[in-house]
């Protein structure tokens, strides 16, 4: 199925789940049609930094929306396998195409680039609300534990 959303009303991303296992969603709404999607952390992070990087390309926004909170959860309709972000410079939009894993549903969503701003902000602050990085290796600390992979399983190295 391809879902088509050329002026969206609202896009919204969010997490449900605990941190550590939790499950990321990309809602878009046009009129009484709202798709959901489930992404990955990496995938959020990478469409966030791309928005950025485009918009910086397009100039400074207006306005930012700021209400970018879930609708209440339904079943997600596809997982996002790849995502294709199109520049529209004689319109200053933003292109975003989302693929399925199995490339059988896709989603198209064009985005003013005061939305895109605004959801590459919101974006940003949903990654970062996780778990903080572990300074020595990069990857997530966890509550219950975290074996570095730098400290060897010993103490951590010395400078």
């Amino acid at each position: 199925m391809n879902y088509v959303f050329d002026a969206p009303d609202k896009v919204m991303v969010g997490v449900r789940g605990e941190v550590g296992n939790r499950l990321f969603l990309l809602q878009a709404r046009q009129g009484r049609r709202l798709v959901i999607v489930k992404c990955e952390k990496i995938q959020l992070s990478a469409l966030a930094e791309w928005l950025a990087q485009v918009i910086s390309e397009l100039g400074r926004p207006g306005h930012l929306p700021d209400d970018f909170a879930l609708e209440p959860e339904y079943e997600a309709d596809f997982v996002v396998g790849d995502i294709a972000i199109a520049l529209d410079e004689e319109n200053e939009t933003i292109e975003v195409s989302l693929e399925s894993v199995d490339e059988d549903d896709n989603l198209d969503i064009t985005l003013s680039k005061e939305l895109a701003g605004g959801l590459a902000i919101a974006i940003t602050r949903l990654v970062e609300a996780g778990r903080p990085p572990c300074p020595l290796c990069g990857g997530p600390l966890d509550p219950k534990g975290h074996d570095c992979p730098r400290t060897n399983g010993h103490r951590p190295p010395l400078r």
